[in-house]
């Protein structure tokens, strides 16, 4: 299989897939969801990305930014987001149980046992990921997050410190239009997903209000899913020059944790959870899961100062409540923090100039205690963390004649880590800052025609350790930690023929890592981190997309084919482990080849198709490549019906997903003692659904 897959990509260029495909669709009624209207179906020349602050059509960025918006969620099931993630060459996010994410860009999950880190996410410009270093992206549904950009490989030089790159969220079109939407799914394994989302106001004032909820057993033992999401978010535009917006969001997510099986469990009973063994409980006597409550709100201010001066400054304040019954303990976590960011942006025809800064504060409280059948037991440990990040950064971006374009960024950065173990008399508090970081990036771009931009970069990238890596499961302190850091080259050749209908991307990188940050588990399962000297990784990620033209095609309104590809060879450069060398050995959590592609089909009549396929080659699963997760093909599609009645748009739909029924592990527990490296995905499983829509027509 793997052989034919590459052959194709050969006979395609190793080209893959356009990225917005709810801009490149003419939209059926079936795609008419909430926020969407006439504005929102073009072509992908129409597409504006804001990366790097940029605001240009996609073709047209001398970087790699995938984009994901309400159309990738609605070609596949509701209960997850990974598939969709997962169409993005470079991207790679997993899931070993409902609500476990993981995710990863151009690099494997060696730092990132779960949750997201190493990627600076901000959801509507607010920073998303908190002053510690984690992100909680479980804490969204797909209903809460009409577009992603993703940003891939190091972008310091405007979204502070990270090597992996930036996600920004946004969680509403341009365009407001009030009226509401109301979905439901049931699915395999008794999970269900509810939505319903009222929209009121106009361009000048509106109000969005939206609730999810979604519920799973789950495929294997100790799986179940519950998660309650409510957010609200306003805009006011005070006049012509300002604008004034609100958001706030409450999660309430529980989800329980299985544990990695040995590959003879995996074999015998790959839906078991972790049974008992020597002196360690099982997943089900430990109870182990995750408790998780997060409250956040912000405001943000955009002001135009001129015809080419502009300022957007947001203020956010969270508080997160997490609680995390393991194998070995019992976890208590309070996380308040609060922050802002402000960027100025100058534009004319030759110049685009961006600088501003960006700072965080936290003040968290961890407290481990031994974990007796589920409750909490002995005190082992009660720290006090005191955290601070902050970034300043500039940027310049220069237009000449004839189709060439320069741009330079800067930023410098800095983050303190302060530990104050109360639970030990007369304790010294461990600090630690790593600072004085200058991150740069430089990119030049030529358009050789009107419809090919070919692109050069060179980024330096400075990650300093989470809280959760200098202070791991196993209650041990590690300031000695150091920050991530390496130089990152790119070059890549974008073109959209046919007036964007066929679109083509190829970019190659070369990433030079030093102190790359890995982690260890060790016997009772707990995580801790650790150094591993340098990594060099090396990449091609590919796409292509083909959207045929609709008139003359009869029974078809519109139909496109896609695909992308991404080869990786990660290798760690010079690093040993208790005397033994690694150097050559492929960094666990890589696969070295993935393929998804997919066609969309929709018909005058209302009736949609999707089908998609994803191939994911095998991977390591620890730095010695002594054991192997195997290689996977997954299939899946989405079948649905729409049609107005009364101003109100219905669609109907049922899907399946893994319809080989592909035995395989998601979700890997990288470097696992004892082996225990195996989390087993679901097999074929099947949802339906309902989805009901009114968009309020504007009065002229």
């Amino acid at each position: 299989m793997k052989n034919w897959i590459c052959g194709a990509l050969l006979t395609i260029s190793g080209i893959t897939y356009a990225q917005d495909s709810s801009k490149l669709l003419i939209f059926p009624a079936s795609e008419k969801l909430a926020g969407y209207d006439s504005t929102d179906r073009k072509l992908l020349q129409e597409v504006v990305v804001s990366a790097y602050e940029q605001n240009r059509r996609l073709a047209d960025v001398s970087a790699a930014v995938g984009v994901i918006t309400t159309a990738e969620w609605n070609r596949y099931n509701k209960m997850s987001i990974v598939s969709a993630m997962n169409s993005i060459p470079g991207v790679r996010m997993e899931e070993r149980s409902p609500g476990s994410y993981r995710i990863s860009f151009r690099g494997s999950t060696l730092r990132s046992p779960f949750g997201v880190r190493n990627v600076k996410v901000y959801l509507n410009g607010i920073p998303f990921t908190d002053p510690g270093g984690n992100t909680y992206l479980t804490q969204l549904a797909p209903f809460d997050m009409y577009s992603l950009e993703l940003i891939k490989g190091p972008a310091g030089s405007l979204y502070g410190a990270s090597t992996g790159g930036a996600l920004l969220i946004k969680s509403r079109p341009n365009t407001w239009q009030s009226g509401f939407t109301a979905e439901y799914s049931y699915g395999s394994f008794n999970s269900n997903t509810i939505n319903a989302q009222v929209r009121s106001g106009n361009q000048q004032a509106g109000n969005i209000i939206n609730y999810s909820h979604q519920t799973s057993d789950g495929y294997r033992n100790h799986t179940n899913l519950h998660r309650d999401i409510i957010t609200w978010e306003s805009m006011l535009k005070n006049t012509d020059k300002q604008t004034l917006s609100t958001y706030a969001f409450y999660g309430d997510l529980f989800y329980q944790t299985p544990g990695a099986l040995t590959l003879a469990e995996y074999n015998a009973n790959p839906k078991q959870s972790r049974p008992a063994a020597g002196g360690n409980p099982s997943a089900d006597q430990s109870q182990a899961a995750i408790y998780q409550k997060t409250f956040m709100a912000g405001i943000t201010n955009t002001c135009r100062i001129s015809s080419t001066f502009e300022n957007t400054t947001n203020f956010y304040a969270a508080y997160t409540n997490y609680k995390n019954p393991t194998f070995r303990n019992y976890e208590f976590r309070s996380e308040p923090h609060f922050g802002g960011r402000t960027i100025f942006n100058y534009t004319t025809d030759l110049l685009h100039i961006s600088f501003g800064g960006e700072a965080q504060k936290g003040f968290f409280q961890t407290q481990d205690y031994g974990n007796k059948n589920g409750a909490p037991d002995t005190l082992q440990t009660n720290d006090n963390i005191n955290t601070w990040t902050y970034t300043f950064f500039a940027q310049a971006d220069l237009f000449f004649a004839k189709g060439w374009q320069a741009s330079a960024g800067l930023s410098f950065n800095e983050a303190f880590i302060g530990i104050n173990r109360i639970s030990v008399p007369g304790f010294v508090p461990r600090n630690k800052t790593f600072g004085n970081e200058l991150a740069p990036r430089l990119a030049l771009s030529k358009k050789i025609t009107p419809d090919i931009l070919l692109y050069a970069s060179l980024s330096k990238g400075f990650s300093p350790p989470a809280v959760s890596e200098v202070l791991p499961s196993t209650g041990s302190i590690n300031t000695d930690l150091q920050p991530e850091n390496g130089i990152s080259y790119e070059t890549g050749i974008k073109s959209g023929f046919f007036n964007q209908r066929l679109y083509i991307e190829l970019i190659a990188f070369y990433f030079e890592l030093q102190q790359a940050i890995v982690v260890r588990k060790d016997s009772s399962n707990a995580d801790y981190y650790t150094n591993a000297g340098s990594t060099t990784q090396k990449g091609i990620e590919s796409q292509v997309s083909y959207q045929l033209l609709p008139s003359g095609m009869g029974f078809i309104n519109s139909a496109r084919l896609w695909a992308s590809y991404t080869l990786d060879n990660f290798t760690y450069g010079d690093f040993k482990k208790n005397a033994v060398n690694y150097d050559g050995k492929h960094l666990p959590g890589v696969a070295n080849n993935t393929f998804t592609g997919g066609i969309d089909l929709n018909s005058k009549p209302g009736i949609f198709l999707h089908l998609t396929y994803y191939y994911s080659d095998k991977m390591p699963l620890d730095d010695a490549n002594s054991a192997y997760a195997g290689a996977y093909q997954l299939a899946g599609g989405r079948i649905g019906y729409s049609t107005t009645v009364q101003k109100l748009i219905l669609t109907v739909f049922t899907g399946v997903e893994n319809a080989f029924n592909a035995k395989y592990s998601l979700g890997n527990d990288i470097n696992a003692a004892g082996g225990r490296y195996y989390n087993a995905a679901a097999t074929a499983n099947y949802f339906v659904g309902l989805t009901v829509n009114f968009n309020k027509v504007p009065k002229k």
